[in-house]
């Protein structure tokens, strides 16, 4: 009967400590103590008397998305367990064991598990802590738990445990994380501060980086037994005090529908949507993705050698641990640092053949046809290799690179991932120490195209384009919104913050802008399959030239909207698959316009600009009031501020080191 209470107790300790809100002056223990202390355990000297504190674990906390929506949650979960106790007086050790192994069978029986102990494991158990009941059963549910409370026979216990759960299952998966048990329940003797059941810890994700905040505090119990092995003292010294909140930036509806539009669009792919005025993240999906759950309690060597050898990599996240060539979503950056450092205005204007030769190599356009001397605007709608090759040599791959630093690139986001990676923005130096050479003409050309050693992440490249769409500073971007102790109480909640100034002109800003507009909503536009049709968009396709070996491409979209009051900033990638012809036109950008037209209505909403404060001018100021300058309808000022086009040609350089990939 005494180690039936003691069930009883500990089942009800969980089942308070897990209704935190609820807070008890008293913890209840059994009725028939009443006037023992658990100090006085110098009484017992014989051999099955016991004293012993051990701890509860204490609930895990919650991580949810920003409407309050669980990602990650605890419920009750159950065991059958072996209850020694029940035994009564005993001749010898093996008669015990004999007899616990009998337990374990008819446990298997009732459950349906294959669960065995060896006889050395049992007889060590049955020394040190048959006080304890033994776990001999695969975790359940409460329904099940009830049905098998019926048939157990004296001497097979239910025993309570919390349970992890990921209620949203493969979304987000990535990013939330999972838990494992810390260590296993020692069989040895019994120590002051083991705990009643096992205990987890994070170990990817959101669950491993706040691990501190969603633990929580164990509950502390004192237990007796006396020289028979009854229980005659159960005291609870300290209630478990459950772990905090996670609310993270994640848009459920958002997250869903990210993956959704993966899952139908994509083998392997990612897609990462940023909010530009706040550095919030919204959505931000891998594709393929895994299960936590099926880490909970624990997942069989079997099964993790499958998903870990999986030639889609489902535990790997795409969208911020694939280094991958940015390609054309990089030639924007150009633009930008060429015309900040004045190697040329928004209207020169710079020869764009079908080919140009460089040292002893010929460097193609992604399509056929000569393109003439074209500007800015129009290269970066038409994606026109050629121009960039020759920008990028004419600007210097350290003055591009340098703004692609400043815009995130070749350096972790900072924001709470677990093995998230920096990617490569290459220095001189690098460049001398991997190659043995200097930086060439051939390196220029190839990096402002965004391959070569040029490599990014899909967040990344969103949180650059973030950075355009801003104009004068990066945002430090966030995953959390805030985090909560048991109490509801909010103990952090960061804000919006500057990350790093741009230095960008306003001429470069414009011309960009005004090119990336066009890749979109102009009919020679690389991305017109991206036009959502309810606002404008800045956009750049862009096809990268990953696994040679295997001719294995990628396709890209990145930008962001509304192009004239930014809201969003967004990057899609997709793997093509060996062999494969992809294109950042056909196979990225309408992944971009399906998704964004799913919450058109939220985004008009979300884009409407801040009211602006009324300015009372005084009757006797007016004449000293400036007049708005006239602007077009791209927000670019009239073409006298624009120097007259030039054309360019260039000597031929260095071979490059590698040929570049199509658009």
């Amino acid at each position: 009967m005494g180690m039936k209470k003691l069930r009883l107790g500990l089942t009800s300790l969980l089942f308070t400590a897990m209704s935190w809100a609820q807070e008890a002056d008293v913890i209840p223990v059994d009725e028939e103590i009443v006037t023992a202390s658990a100090s006085d355990a110098s009484l017992f000297t014989q051999k099955n008397a016991r004293t012993m504190t051990l701890t509860i674990p204490a609930p895990r906390g919650l991580i949810l998305d920003r409407e309050g929506r669980p990602l990650a949650q605890t419920k009750m979960g159950y065991y059958v367990a072996l209850d020694f106790t029940e035994l009564g007086t005993v001749k010898s050790v093996e008669e015990a064991v004999t007899w616990g192994q009998s337990m374990i069978a008819q446990s298997n029986e009732i459950t349906g598990d294959e669960v065995s102990l060896s006889e050395k494991k049992l007889t060590r158990y049955y020394k040190n802590r048959r006080w304890i009941p033994r776990i001999v059963s695969q975790v359940f549910d409460e329904k099940k738990a009830k049905e098998l409370e019926k048939k157990l026979p004296a001497g097979l216990v239910i025993l309570p445990t919390y349970l992890r759960i990921y209620p949203e299952k493969k979304i987000a998966g990535h990013m939330v994380g999972y838990v494992q048990t810390r260590k296993a329940l020692d069989d040895g003797p019994i120590a002051p501060g083991d705990p009643i059941f096992k205990s987890v810890e994070g170990r990817t994700g959101f669950e491993k980086i706040f691990d501190d905040e969603l633990r929580g505090v164990p509950g502390v119990k004192k237990l007796i037994f006396d020289g028979d092995g009854n229980k005659v003292l159960e005291e609870s010294i300290q209630r478990p005090q459950p772990g905090g909140t996670v609310v993270t930036t994640l848009d459920l509806d958002w997250q869903r529908y990210a993956e959704r539009v993966l899952a139908d669009g994509t083998r392997r792919g990612a897609l990462v949507i940023i909010d530009v005025r706040t550095g919030e993240i919204p959505a931000m999906a891998s594709r393929p993705s895994y299960d936590p759950n099926e880490f909970i309690p624990y997942i069989s060597a079997d099964r993790y050698k499958e998903l870990a050898e999986d030639p889609a990599a489902p535990l790997f996240a795409r969208a911020y641990q694939s280094e991958y060539p940015p390609a054309s979503t990089f030639k924007p950056i150009v633009g930008l640092a060429a015309i900040s450092n004045k190697v040329i205005r928004a209207g020169t204007r710079i020869d764009s053949p079908f080919q140009i030769k460089i040292g002893s190599k010929w460097f193609r356009n992604h399509a056929e046809g000569n393109l003439g001397k074209i500007t800015l605007n129009t290269a970066l709608a038409r994606s026109a290799n050629p121009y960039f090759y020759r920008l990028g040599i004419m600007t210097g791959p350290q003055t591009f690179l340098s703004a692609a630093r400043r815009l995130g690139y070749g350096r972790k986001s900072g924001l709470p991932l677990f093995g998230e990676k920096p990617g490569m923005a290459p220095t001189n130096q690098w460049i001398l120490e991997k190659h043995g050479r200097p930086t060439t003409d051939g390196d220029s050309a190839i990096l402002a195209i965004g391959q070569g050693d040029l490599t990014a992440t899909p967040l990344q490249v969103a949180q650059g384009m973030a950075g355009i769409a801003n104009g004068d500073a990066l945002l430090q971007l966030r995953l959390v919104k805030q985090i909560q102790d048991f109490h509801g109480r909010v103990i952090e909640a960061p804000t919006a913050q500057k990350k790093n100034d741009l230095s960008f002109s306003t001429e470069a800003l414009e011309a960009v802008t005004r090119g990336m507009r066009n890749v979109v909503h102009a009919d020679y536009g690389t991305g017109k399959k991206a036009d959502v049709g309810f606002t404008t968009m800045c956009g750049k396709t862009g096809t990268a030239q990953w696994i040679p070996a295997k001719e294995q491409r990628l396709a890209w979209f990145a930008g962001f909207l509304p192009a004239d009051n930014p809201r969003y900033a967004f990057a899609v990638v997709y793997e093509g698959r060996p062999g494969q012809a992809v294109s950042g036109g056909k196979q990225a950008a309408p992944l971009i316009r399906r998704f964004f037209k799913k919450f058109q209505g939220e985004i008009l909403e979300a884009s409407k600009p801040p009211p602006k404060a009324l300015i009372i001018v005084d009757e006797d100021d007016e004449d000293d009031v400036l007049q708005a300058q006239p602007v077009d309808d791209l927000g670019i000022r009239p073409a006298e501020s624009v120097a007259e086009p030039e054309f360019i040609d260039l000597p031929e350089g260095d071979a490059p080191p590698a040929l570049p990939a199509g658009e």
